[in-house]
């Protein structure tokens, strides 16, 4: 079949097939099944996030190859977050700041090619959580200027949810068993936006009330029925249980302590040479962080399944400069932590740093995996949780 011809039966599905029975049944169905019988409204699917449109830049992509989608349903995993920078699919030009008049300038060639990465991970199975990783006004990566503040401007929010709206009705089509939403990734307020290493914390709580309810409204004039997530505050850490009495369901996060997954992380220290050695439990002069701490630290997303709201950790994992006996140890624990409360997980990427493919370990014997790279030690961790 001509790809054109299979992207516009595709789009032809997501605008009349209210059910999305159409599409293939795959492990999500099942994945309802098993919420429906713990306390978490949210399944527990575990997979992984895929970075094609991760780049404000279409070519620069990590473009997800077809084996990838076929071994990651093969090997027991039914989730695909796919982070999305909104410029990846505008026709803009890319050589200067994105302009106000400019956020809105759709470019169907773009849409169409995430249309064949939803549709693969779909037919494969896995449900699709779609995020904008970069939305108009926010970012919480820096190095790119944006021409409003998606929390304070209203011109901001209604290109927000003009982005939503758009997404809402390309696939409107698709059951929730099938998709889902994730509105912005990790809201986040730095003192100077441009600036990686600049400090920051929590947006204020009724400034990112207002942007959520306002997308979940628009997402929901179109089906009523779509599955909606809000990230954590703070970067993704932080519960919202202010967030409880709206259908929304929460997306946690997977780093903690922050010293074991973004160890010498450039993005994150400015030296990264000068980062002390760390171990797991992770000794911290007076504390000692062990699994208690994880416990400790999922506590209030805890509280947040226990009252009724769905909670999955979108992103979670380990940098490749942390000793890897070290990083399993403490991923094992993690993962421990988020089973006993019947939270899934999104391992960052698939293939790279993060991943269980071509994560360039310098302390891993890789098994030559048709070509690829793959940890097996890491993929035998994940598949244990299943």
């Amino acid at each position: 079949m001509n790809p054109s011809d299979s992207r516009r039966d595709f789009l032809k599905k997501s605008a009349f097939v209210g059910t999305g029975l159409t599409l293939a049944a795959g492990t999500s169905i099942s994945a309802f099944a098993e919420a429906s019988r713990s306390k978490n409204k949210l399944p527990a699917w575990k997979g992984f996030n895929l970075l094609d449109f991760f780049s404000h830049d279409p070519n620069a992509g990590r473009p997800t190859k077809p084996e990838y989608v076929q071994w990651i349903a093969d090997w027991g995993f039914d989730f695909a977050r796919i982070p999305i920078s909104y410029p990846s699919y505008l026709d803009i030009d890319r050589s200067r700041p994105i302009r106000p008049d400019e956020v809105l300038n759709f470019d169907e060639s773009r849409l169409e090619k995430v249309d064949d990465l939803v549709e693969r991970c779909i037919d494969h199975g896995l449900h699709v959580s779609l995020n904008l990783h970069r939305a108009p006004g926010f970012c919480i990566n820096a190095g790119f200027v944006e021409p409003y503040n998606l929390w304070k401007d209203q011109e901001a929010q209604d290109a927000f949810c003009a982005h939503w709206e758009m997404w809402a009705n390309r696939y409107k089509g698709i059951s929730k068993k099938k998709l889902s939403f994730d509105l912005v990734n990790e809201p986040y307020q730095r003192e100077d936006p441009n600036d990686q290493h600049s400090p920051g914390g929590p947006v204020d709580i009724l400034d990112y009330r207002r942007v959520a309810e306002a997308a979940l409204d628009t997402i929901r004039s179109v089906k009523k029925s779509r599955l909606v997530i809000a990230d954590g505050n703070g970067g993704g850490g932080t519960a919202l249980p202010e967030f409880a009495d709206l259908d929304l369901a929460q997306s946690c996060r997977g780093y903690h302590p922050f010293p074991i997954s973004h160890y010498k992380a450039g993005w994150v220290y400015k030296d990264p040479s000068s980062v002390p050695p760390v171990d797991w439990p992770l000794n911290q002069g007076e504390r000692m962080l062990d699994i208690d701490e994880i416990r400790r630290y999922y506590a209030p997303w805890k509280a947040l399944v226990d009252q009724g709201v769905g909670v999955h950790c979108g992103e979670c994992g380990c940098y490749n400069e942390t000793p890897h006996d070290v990083f399993l140890s403490w991923f094992g624990d993690v993962l421990t932590v988020l089973k006993e409360n019947g939270i899934g997980f999104g391992i960052w990427e698939f293939s790279g740093a993060f991943g269980v493919l071509n994560s360039g370990r310098k302390d891993v014997e890789y098994e030559d995996w048709y070509g690829e790279k793959l940890d097996r030690k890491f993929l035998e961790l994940l598949r244990a949780q299943m």
